[in-house]
């Protein structure tokens, strides 16, 4: 696992810069009920996402979310006062509080299933009736691009994705959340060469093969035998999921005469 407050000071730079950031950021509030007013941004990193979720005519009023003290520095530059450091799993907001939520490429991070049900749980909690719940998922399939990479490491050992579609539907489902519509956008600057995916992996983004580990080094070693180090290989696409959390239902007065 990454240490992601190492990472704060180049983790845009490696990941799409603000290009990725607005093909996110646009994908999410795509998604978004007319009249959103309030967003949570859970998992917020350094900002970048976040920032452009609150910028433009008739933005909502966004709060970002996380945990690390450095991404919450990086998030807290660009925008003042409105950042939180907590964990996800117990956010510190009332019940009901956001007419919208959104998880961005965080739910895959996390490597026990019932964390990722007590994320869902949470978001869903603070989520007022009739508000919607946005997060990515099955973002380790969306890197298989079919590229020679790809063919590399396809037979790494594998875990099981935490943030499978099917599996997030279902943790929404025990949550009262109903499907609300679904988006596609382009990872702007993530087509990965043979070089980058190697300082991946001696980075600790393959969880399955810890730098050092002989075993990432058998990979390193094959991924630089393969042609045109530097060329990036195709853009993976990122998938986003909705779920709208069902409006309350008033007691009909004429029920009680």
């Amino acid at each position: 696992m990454l240490d992601y407050d190492k990472e704060a000071e180049r983790y845009d730079a490696s990941r799409g810069g603000e290009p990725r950031a607005a093909a996110a950021a646009d994908a999410v509030l795509g998604l978004l009920p007319p009249g959103t007013r309030s967003l949570l941004d859970v998992a917020c990193g350094t900002g970048i996402v976040t920032r452009r979720l609150a910028s433009g005519p008739g933005a909502p009023q966004v709060t970002g979310v996380d945990l690390s003290p450095e991404m919450a520095r990086h998030a807290g530059a660009r925008l003042p006062g409105a950042i939180v450091r907590a964990d996800s799993r117990r956010l510190p907001f009332r019940d009901g509080r956001f007419d919208a939520v959104s998880s961005v490429w965080l739910l895959h991070l996390v490597e026990d299933p019932g964390d990722v049900r007590r994320i869902v749980a949470e978001c869903a909690r603070v989520l007022r009736p009739g508000g919607v719940y946005v997060t990515t998922v099955d973002k380790g399939a969306s890197h298989n691009v079919g590229s020679d990479i790809d063919g590399v490491l396809s037979s790494r050992p594998r875990r099981p994705a935490s943030d499978a579609a099917v599996l997030v539907e279902s943790y929404a489902a025990d949550c009262g959340l109903i499907p609300a519509g679904q988006a596609r956008f382009a990872g702007r600057g993530q087509g990965r060469s043979p070089r980058r995916a190697i300082a991946d992996l001696r980075r600790g983004w393959f969880v399955t093969l810890p730098p050092g580990d002989p075993l990432a080094e058998e990979f390193a070693a094959r991924l630089a035998a393969l042609p045109d180090q530097e060329r990036p290989r195709p853009e993976p696409e990122f998938t986003l999921r909705a779920f709208r959390k069902p409006p309350q239902v008033l007691p009909d007065p004429a029920s009680n005469s």
